[in-house]
């Protein structure tokens, strides 16, 4: 009831009103949500020293790949930014364990008589990530193994994935800790 005795109907409001006290209501909730930075670690952990992995495979490459996607995960995820071991918040240091190629996952042939074979890799890093200021352990893997599955002569593209999949396991990985 208004003071003068009418009921107010709120359907008969015009529909620019409502709309109005709808963004009005969603804009004061937004503005009261927030990210504190750093992708969910502590405000103390700002930096990260990343030492080139120990490499115990046939495969060179790898250890600046791993070092490569480890820095923009870190970065782009972490939000942690790269720093001499001395300053660092935080030290990754790891090995990669095996590289295994041309390991065959299967064949399939089309009506044309045509063939492709799919092959798969797999990918064995150990990984340790350390706060500097206590020592402490935030991750350590052993064995941390990951597979990726390409066409025959695409083992980049199943390198790239086994890879993608082994960083959203570290970051996950370190987050759980929070």
């Amino acid at each position: 009831m208004t003071p003068s005795g009418a009921a107010v109907d709120a359907h008969r409001w015009p529909l620019t009103r409502r709309a109005l006290l709808v963004f009005g209501a969603i804009a004061l909730c937004a503005g009261c949500y927030g990210f504190s930075g750093g992708g969910g670690l502590p405000r103390n952990l700002k930096t990260v020293a990343i030492q080139p992995f120990d490499n115990q495979t046939a495969a060179p490459e790898l250890q600046r790949e791993i070092f490569d996607q480890l820095r923009t995960v870190l970065r782009d995820r972490l939000n942690l930014r790269e720093a001499p071991e001395a300053r660092a918040d935080l030290v990754v240091r790891g090995t990669i364990v095996t590289y295994d190629v041309d390991l065959p996952l299967g064949a399939t042939a089309d009506a044309r008589n045509t063939a492709s074979n799919r092959r798969r890799l797999q990918l064995v890093i150990d990984i340790e990530i350390i706060e500097s200021a206590t020592s402490r352990v935030l991750l350590a893997r052993k064995g941390l193994s990951r597979e990726g599955q390409y066409a025959e002569g695409g083992e980049a593209s199943g390198r790239k994935n086994a890879l993608e999949s082994i960083m959203a396991d570290i970051v996950e990985g370190v987050q759980s800790q929070w």
